[in-house]
């Protein structure tokens, strides 16, 4: 059997002058049977023949996206922002999708595919409306509910008795709306959204939670049928 290359997009830490990336990452990777490969920002213009080279793309979680990439100006509640890892990014993933290579975005890296392909993002939750979207509990812990919605691709990895799902939450941006091409495929209880899904594609999926810190069967379900699907090129 085959080991697809997984490419999966890192943080940056400027100051200290390192990259970084939570290990449990690249162990749900592993243990679906791929073998993981760390991509920091090597030059928008490398982005294609790097892809070129992977079976499958990881957006992982982060910081927040500069607004400049979405045509807004800043906001009050925007936190840090790294245009150099945005650009790189959304290189990779455009090329990704050029590419129809298989993609799971995660909390981030689900707001930066939509910004990819033109959408916006809600640069800060607040106010009664929303629940709480930043847990005060462990990563492996869940903090509220998702509705998936029926007849998408993540509806048939949770299976038909998952309708509803409880995930994990450290987020203060969200999807503004699904950009051309995307369609929802779960929400919070307050109407944030919180999973996306491209049917033009054969595997572009993007979770607002972390699923590598979280036991569930879903969290397992999405890195395999990621990995699957990079087998076939």
């Amino acid at each position: 059997m085959s080991c697809p290359l997984i490419g999966i997009s890192v943080n940056c830490d400027h100051e200290r002058g390192h990259f970084w990336l939570p290990e449990s990452y690249c162990r749900r990777v592993v243990a679906a049977g791929a073998a993981p490969l760390l991509l920091p920002p090597a030059g928008e213009e490398r982005a294609a023949p790097l892809v070129a080279r992977l079976d499958g793309l990881i957006l992982s979680g982060g910081g927040d996206i500069a607004p400049f990439f979405f045509g807004a100006e800043p906001q009050p509640g925007l936190r840090e922002v790294d245009p150099g890892r945005d650009a790189w990014e959304l290189a990779l993933t455009r090329e990704a999708l050029r590419r129809d290579l298989p993609l799971l975005g995660i909390c981030r890296g689900m707001q930066l595919l939509n910004v990819a392909l033109g959408g916006g993002v809600l640069q800060h939750l607040c106010g009664g409306a929303y629940l709480q979207h930043e847990q005060q509990a462990p990563r492996t812990c869940s903090a509220h509910t998702v509705r998936i919605r029926p007849s998408t691709r993540l509806a048939a990895l949770a299976g038909e008795e998952a309708e509803i799902v409880a995930v994990n939450s450290f987020h203060h941006q969200a999807v503004e709306a699904p950009a051309p091409g995307l369609r929802i495929a779960a929400v919070a209880p307050d109407g944030v959204i919180e999973a996306l899904e491209s049917a033009a594609h054969r595997f572009v999926l993007a979770v607002q939670w972390h699923p590598e810190t979280l036991a569930h069967p879903l969290s397992e379900a999405l890195f395999h049928a990621l990995v699957d699907a990079s087998r076939h090129k």
